[in-house]
């Protein structure tokens, strides 16, 4: 019954049926999320943990599909569940802990990429699986950090050290949170054991005042997810492969790029922004009091959509773009690093690591390559803009207005082009599109990469030269 159903829905919307069973997963959170606040809230914690893990299971095995694969597809995260709960009580706080965790979770799901792979973007068990490999080996940090004196800890650890070690049922309670479970975002069990003991709300003992805010981040995301489906079948990831795209003059080839990223996005900025609304309203995006004495609901937040839209910098965009994944690969990952000694190592392991994560695809080695390139690019002429008086008398001129505009063709353009990468993922097909532009993402940071040492001796003087070489 179910099935029929489904399929006369696609079929009305469009979209494909996974599609479609993915966005109603992340939207039955919201009543889910409803009944716990008015069902459960007050209720011992057992309770409240085999809930969310049901439910989770829930809607994970409504999302897979047909109920003869749902256990075949389900045992892949409850067995990793297990695992790294046993890894925590046999192990302890220990570096090997760590190191066990961090291989296991990470072939584990390394050996799923590799054994469903196909040449598209399939949604699969290892959909959600890539979510929950961070939050079992962010778990393990936690853990060991949880055995260190407070203040040996930073202040993201100190809120995300485990003092005690979790039992199986809060593992599997925190890993399958209707919430977070398939499409993020990243949480740490602190914060899930805070939401359950009652402690995420603005009103103490009672549930959180959240229902408006997590509605504007539903109808935020509601808009994203129209604008998507409106514009999406006029831009699609198959055209560029067309002998039609080819036969286009380069600067239509060029445009369609930049206006088929800001589109191919809001595919992840409407699931993210929606599953932050459940989030929001369950309580776990409550964030304290801030500077203004308001109430903050941004603790969950995986997009800063005013920056997301208004920004004409790659970082920019970066910042604001899965928010929580790029946090967890900068608490866990980057500044683990630090023993290396070495700033610009720390952040290319940490891009390569994110790059294995996402899949063993030569596109998004590619795609996080071309990110390396832009953001080293992008901040060495920002320091040449800031120390050349020509130049920033320029950026605070009138003409800033135009400026910004070529600006931010500029860097949507050159978003999309390594987003082909990472949407196309071989090699022969991101090659064949880059070779219709004549690569001329590459050729331009290159070039920029060569010339703007150039333009530094031109254009700072040898003062703010000398000094920033003594910096």
């Amino acid at each position: 019954m179910a099935a029929p159903l489904m399929e006369k829905l696609s079929e009305s919307l469009g979209s494909p049926e996974p599609a479609v069973r993915l966005i109603l997963s992340v939207l039955i959170g919201y009543p889910c999320a409803l009944v716990y606040r008015r069902f459960l809230f007050h209720q011992p914690a057992t309770l409240i943990h085999l809930f969310h893990a049901l439910f989770g299971l829930g809607l994970a095995a409504f999302n897979f599909g047909e109920i003869a694969e749902c256990g075949v597809q389900l045992y892949h995260s409850a067995l990793c569940i297990l695992v790294q709960f046993l890894m925590l009580r046999l192990m302890g706080r220990t570096i090997t802990a760590i190191l066990s965790s961090f291989i296991f979770q990470m072939v584990y799901l390394l050996a799923g990429y590799y054994f469903t792979a196909t040449e598209e973007y399939d949604i699969k068990w290892t959909m959600p699986h890539c979510v929950l490999t961070l939050k079992l080996v962010g778990l393990a940090f936690d853990y060991y950090d949880g055995g260190k004196e407070p203040e040996e800890l930073n202040a993201e650890q100190q809120k995300g050290a485990l003092r005690t070690v979790p039992s199986l049922l809060e593992m599997y309670g925190f890993s399958y949170f209707y919430g977070g479970f398939l499409v993020g975002p990243q949480f740490t069990l602190r914060s899930y054991q805070r939401l359950v003991a009652g402690e995420l709300t603005d009103s103490p003992g009672q549930p959180p005042n959240s229902v408006l805010p997590a509605m504007k981040r539903f109808s935020l995301g509601l808009v994203c997810l129209v604008i998507y489906t409106i514009f999406s079948p006029h831009f699609e990831d198959s055209y560029f492969l067309t002998d039609e795209y080819e036969a286009q003059p380069f600067w239509y080839r060029c445009v369609f790029m930049l206006i088929w990223a800001k589109v191919m996005l809001y595919k992840y900025v409407s699931c993210w922004v929606i599953a932050e609304g459940v989030c929001v309203l369950a309580g776990l995006g409550y964030n304290g009091i801030g500077e203004d004495g308001e109430h903050k609901w941004d603790a969950c937040a995986n997009m800063k959509m005013w920056l997301f839209e208004t920004t004409p910098l790659f970082t920019g965009t970066i910042s604001s773009f899965n928010i929580n994944t790029n946090a967890w690969a900068a608490r866990h990952v980057f500044k683990r690093l630090k023993f290396l000694g070495n700033k610009l190592l720390s952040q290319v392991l940490t891009l390569v690591f994110l790059s294995i994560w996402h899949g063993l695809h030569s596109g998004y080695f590619l795609c996080f390559s071309m990110e390396f390139i832009i953001v080293t690019v992008e901040r060495q002429a920002q320091a040449l803009i800031r120390d050349s008086p020509s130049l920033t008398r320029l950026a605070n001129s009138p003409a800033y207005p135009l400026i910004y505009i070529v600006q931010q063709f500029i860097h949507w353009l050159f978003m999309g082009y390594p987003l082909v990468a990472f949407c196309l993922f071989t090699y022969d097909k991101w090659l064949k599109v880059y070779s219709s532009v004549y690569f001329c993402g590459h050729v331009f940071f290159l070039t920029a990469y060569l010339t703007i040492p150039y333009l530094r001796k031109a254009l700072v003087p040898r003062k703010e030269r000398t000094e920033k070489k003594e910096d």
